[in-house]
């Protein structure tokens, strides 16, 4: 399965910055050896989804750690028995351009 996921934590930081408590986030997932991307909206994460799930939540206690309220928005595309979708979907895209 691919997981897109975003965190909203409350900032406690006068600027409104919610970096340093995203970053931990992203950091979770990074360190979890799982396929995974980061962009401007969201953070891909592909796996088993015990494994992905675990990490989802991970990422959410790291950020709870230091905000009194998170936000997550999560969307799951789960197709058993497929992997390395997180590069092979956009591939697909890609090659359909170059095609059409």
């Amino acid at each position: 399965m691919i997981v897109a996921f975003s965190l909203s934590p409350m900032s406690s930081d006068p600027s409104g910055s919610v970096t340093e408590a995203v970053a931990a986030a992203v950091r979770v997932v990074r360190e979890s050896g799982l396929p995974h991307e980061t962009n401007a909206m969201f953070t891909n994460i592909e796996g088993e989804w015990d494994e992905v799930m675990a990490v989802v939540k991970q990422a959410v206690d790291v950020v709870a750690a230091v905000s009194p309220r998170v936000g997550l928005v999560l969307k799951a595309d789960i197709r058993p028995g497929y992997v390395g979708q997180l590069t092979a979907k956009v591939e697909r895209i890609e090659q359909a351009l170059r095609e059409g």
